[in-house]
């Protein structure tokens, strides 16, 4: 019984092996052979819908930011400077965004079907899905996103600009207070110095606890057979989580450097809002406190933080 077991269990993972390498392979090919056909119409389409839609968005805003009752003439005078820098980011980011999402979606979701596929009970299932799956669901799902993100650009943000414009009149008016712009240049640059900076170096010195601490986690439930891994057909799941960690790890220090842009750009709004440069500043100082006590407390490192932590106002 003892050899017999043994042997049972030496088959189980010889097929958790054989099918993980299976689906890692074939999820592969599948994401070559999808990707162009599902990528190019996700970023033929995102990016035909931007620039179509693009005069139009410049003339709703521009016509929204007229009309408005919210703002007073020269608040509206000040925010025409800085909108044509604003409707070239726009473009920028999205269309890059667009290439990005096209690729990714284009290559991983046919790849990750395939290990999807062997949830499936009977053997002959989980070979047809794993072969079918995450292939015309995958171009069709690229069709679908396109015209979501279509009704949005053509039918959400002119909905919004109309809110905008049909405010009641009672809403406070937003003056223009030249005396606190200096204010909000510098708090704006203040934040950008500090906080880039500063939540690069966190995330980089903190991704190696990341990196050994998810390995760590998958692998203890691996053997242990908890988690991910607590039925045999999720094994070849959690086995591409574990290789694609590292992705994971850099792509989180990706997100949090280009969060800390708009982070410390929010330092002049605070400014503006509270009517205090001190309130701004203290709001940069603690953003960067309180991203590192956030990742303190996600990677189960030492509680709080050794920075200096000025609530923000």
């Amino acid at each position: 019984m003892d050899m017999l077991s043994n042997l049972q269990g030496w088959l189980k993972i010889i097929y958790v092996g054989f099918a993980f390498c299976l689906a890692f392979f074939l999820g592969a090919l599948k994401g070559l052979l999808v990707c162009p056909v599902a990528g190019l119409i996700l970023i033929i389409g995102n990016v035909g819908v931007i620039i179509g839609l693009f005069p139009a968005h410049v003339a709703w805003t521009v016509y929204t930011l007229v009309k408005t009752n919210r703002l007073d003439i020269p608040l509206k005078v000040a925010i025409f400077f800085p909108l044509p820098a604003l409707f070239g980011l726009w473009l920028g980011l999205s269309i890059a965004g667009s290439v990005l999402v096209g690729v990714g979606y284009g290559f991983f979701t046919p790849w990750v079907s395939a290990f999807e596929a062997f949830r499936n009970d009977n053997e002959y299932k989980k070979l047809f899905h794993c072969v079918v799956d995450g292939t015309w669901g995958t171009i069709k799902g690229s069709c679908t996103m396109v015209r979501d993100f279509a009704d949005l650009c053509y039918h959400s943000y002119p909905i919004f600009l109309k809110e905008i414009r049909e405010s009641p009149h009672s809403n406070e008016l937003q003056p223009l207070r030249l005396f606190h712009v200096p204010g909000c240049i510098i708090a704006g640059l203040l934040g950008l110095v500090v906080d880039i900076p500063l939540y690069t170096v966190i995330a980089v010195i903190k991704s190696p606890y990341m990196l050994f601490k998810g390995w760590f986690r998958l692998l203890h439930d691996l053997i242990s057979r908890e988690g991910p891994f607590l039925e045999t057909a999720c094994i070849p799941i959690a086995g591409l989580t574990i290789l694609l960690w590292p992705i994971i790890v850099i792509g989180s220090i990706v997100i949090a450097i280009f969060s800390s842009i708009f982070i410390g750009l929010y330092g002049s709004v605070v400014v503006y809002q509270e009517r205090s440069f001190r309130r701004g500043v203290a709001y940069v100082i603690a953003m960067v406190a309180e991203f590192d006590e956030y990742t303190n407390d996600w990677l189960y490192l030492r509680e709080g933080t050794i920075l200096p932590n000025q609530a923000p106002i």
